[in-house]
């Protein structure tokens, strides 16, 4: 471990493509486009460097000149991650041999040289392994490490990126929750349970405003069955507009629904014994 790293050696599970679907995301959040310093962090990018070095391919075709720095707190997984992008700068990959990306030793206090505060960090499948009481603590370290209007952005997915959520966090605390599900053979929304971010996949109980949000994505799902004949991207979007409809509050619109993406406001999936991280 880093002398002076914050975290905990994680299992360290890496696929390529795992994380499109919250890179897509982060691509067209206006922070990306406002910062005049556009460095953005890949926090835990585990056993290989490819989830840092595709955020930095995607993100440059909306931002040619953002920085991507990967951090792990496992030296070895340094080295590995150099070694990769060694064979990146020789031009034997299909990444760009100028890409703006190194990869360094860290942890939850985010070092960036200069006192630089981030853009944006993503610290996906990192706190999954950790106590739902240690979130909080996490959440600080990181935040207080963000440009002023940066972005956290901490969540999970399955293996191969078909189900994923993430939770949206500015300066001041948590904004907002995401879903992004794959809607081909999608039986159930709530199949997103299982990857929930750490903070909330143990609150998916009775009495729990985010067992209510899934409850009623699925009651809508069926609702909207017999819209399956026009394809999963009409019926998800049916369910989108009638969970706004039913007075929840629903962030974006029908660009966003069609990737099978929906976001809500985080007071509206909050843990019932927390009004909001902002009081920490």
């Amino acid at each position: 471990m880093a002398s002076g790293a914050v975290g905990t050696v994680t299992r360290g599970t890496t696929n390529t493509n795992r994380l499109r679907r919250v890179d897509r995301w982060i691509a067209a959040q206006p922070v990306l486009r406002r910062t005049s310093d556009p460095v953005v962090v890949d926090l835990g990018y585990g056993a290989s460097g490819v989830t840092a070095l595709e955020l930095q391919q995607r993100l440059a075709k909306v931002r040619p000149d953002v920085e991507v720095v990967g951090l792990e707190i496992e030296p070895a997984r340094v080295r590995t991650a150099d070694e990769q992008l060694a064979a990146v700068r020789e031009g034997r990959t299909g990444f760009d041999p100028r890409a703006r990306i190194r990869f360094a030793l860290g942890g939850f206090e985010v070092p960036l040289p200069g006192g630089r505060g981030a853009a944006v960090i993503r610290a996906f499948n990192v706190l999954r392994q950790y106590r739902e009481a240690e979130v909080p603590d996490a959440w600080a370290r990181m935040r207080s490490r963000l440009q002023p209007g940066g972005l956290l952005v901490e969540g999970t997915c399955d293996e191969i990126g078909r189900i994923s959520s993430w939770v949206a966090l500015g300066p001041e605390g948590p904004r907002t929750l995401t879903v992004s599900l794959r809607l081909r053979d999608l039986d159930a929304p709530s199949v997103v349970a299982e990857r929930l971010p750490k903070a909330l996949i143990h609150r998916n109980v009775p009495g729990e405003r985010v067992h209510a949000f899934l409850s009623e994505l699925d009651r809508l799902w069926r609702i909207h069955s017999p819209l399956a004949a026009y394809g999963p991207t009409q019926r998800w979007i049916a369910v989108a507009q009638g969970m706004r409809d039913g007075g929840w509050p629903v962030v974006g619109g029908r660009s966003r629904w069609r990737l099978g993406e929906l976001t809500v406001a985080w007071p509206a999936v909050a843990p019932a014994d927390q009004d909001s991280a902002r009081e920490r």
